[in-house]
């Protein structure tokens, strides 16, 4: 058994799904044979979680290949075994319809069917996650945050759902209020380094529609950098945290000079807000960053190993940041 197939989906990059769905036909034939229907099957079945775990990777690395034949197969496996009325089933199956849909007629009837559902059983989270995936596909992110905040109010706690829903107000240009979902995130994953570097991200986005001379932007900035600090702290070599890192420590040297005057202004004891970086505090984070950016690149790029993990799309980026940064010699 490959370990790609028991690793989580959003995990496996193109490549690893292509290669993965290239072996289906041997991985079916090789799980294939006779079973009881479910729960006879628990009775009597030597089956391990793996595989069915197996399975289910399997079918979506199908999917996003285009083996859609494999994909039924692996969908009627998991059917039989778990039953039709399986939520995480109903999900699965969804799925296989709107990758197989041809036109948007059938996406809509496909739309129409999870409605249906959710109506006979409004608690069918894997359901209402798939109807707000396939509003957001066809262009309608209203609907699809309206989707999300019904979930969330049925399960409060629910981090990918305030996740997708932080996107589609990012897609929106509401960043206000994606920094207020991945805040609720990090309440229920703390640890999360990704979200952490994620809100950098939205918070330095977010700077677009502040003057250059408002206290707000260099209150901003500096919490887009702490973000960015916090994933690196968290994971340590993530290249996704360093890239933001400098960039936002770049704009800070830019701003800190025209805003230096005001720094006391934003700091508010009585709200907690945090007093502004020193500006020394900054250049050492802005050196720190592409120092540790330009290691990334170097080892990244001849494939040395423990640093071979990286995507060739973030180490181009990370090198044209870099190059971008370079300032000229004049002979």
């Amino acid at each position: 058994m490959s370990i790609d197939l028991l690793q989580p989906p959003t995990h496996v990059p193109p490549s690893t799904a292509l290669r993965i769905s290239q072996q289906a036909p041997t991985i079916l034939r090789n799980t294939s044979g006779f079973r009881l229907p479910y729960p006879l099957s628990l009775f009597v079945s030597t089956e391990s979680q793996e595989l069915w775990t197996t399975q289910e990777n399997l079918f979506l690395a199908c999917l996003r290949t285009g083996d859609d034949k494999s994909a039924l197969h692996c969908l009627e496996k998991l059917t039989e075994r778990f039953g039709g009325q399986n939520e995480r089933i109903m999900a699965l199956r969804g799925l296989y319809h709107e990758a197989t849909a041809e036109n948007s007629k059938a996406l809509e009837e496909v739309l129409e069917g999870y409605v249906e559902t959710l109506e006979e059983n409004p608690t069918n989270m894997p359901i209402r996650k798939r109807t707000a995936a396939l509003l957001k596909s066809l262009g309608r992110p209203a609907e699809a945050i309206q989707t999300l905040v019904a979930l969330l109010d049925s399960s409060p706690t629910d981090a990918e759902a305030w996740s997708e829903m932080a996107e589609l107000y990012t897609s929106q240009g509401q960043y206000y209020q994606a920094i207020y979902c991945l805040e609720e995130v990090l309440l229920i994953m703390p640890n999360a380094w990704s979200v952490h570097a994620r809100l950098g991200e939205i918070l330095f986005r977010s700077c677009s529609n502040l003057a250059g001379g408002n206290g707000d932007l260099l209150k901003t900035l500096s919490e887009s950098m702490r973000r960015f600090c916090r994933s690196i702290e968290l994971c340590e070599n993530y290249l996704r945290g360093y890239y933001g890192l400098k960039l936002s420590t770049k704009k800070l040297l830019d701003v800190y000079p025209k805003s230096s005057k005001q720094s006391q202004a934003v700091s508010d004891p009585a709200t907690g807000d945090l007093a502004p970086p020193t500006l020394r505090s900054i250049q050492r984070l802005h050196e720190l960053a592409t120092g540790k950016l330009g290691e990334m690149v170097r080892r990244g790029s001849v494939g040395e190993r423990g640093w071979n993990d990286y995507d060739e799309a973030e180490l181009i980026a990370a090198r044209e940041l870099l190059d971008r940064d370079t300032q000229p010699i004049e002979r």
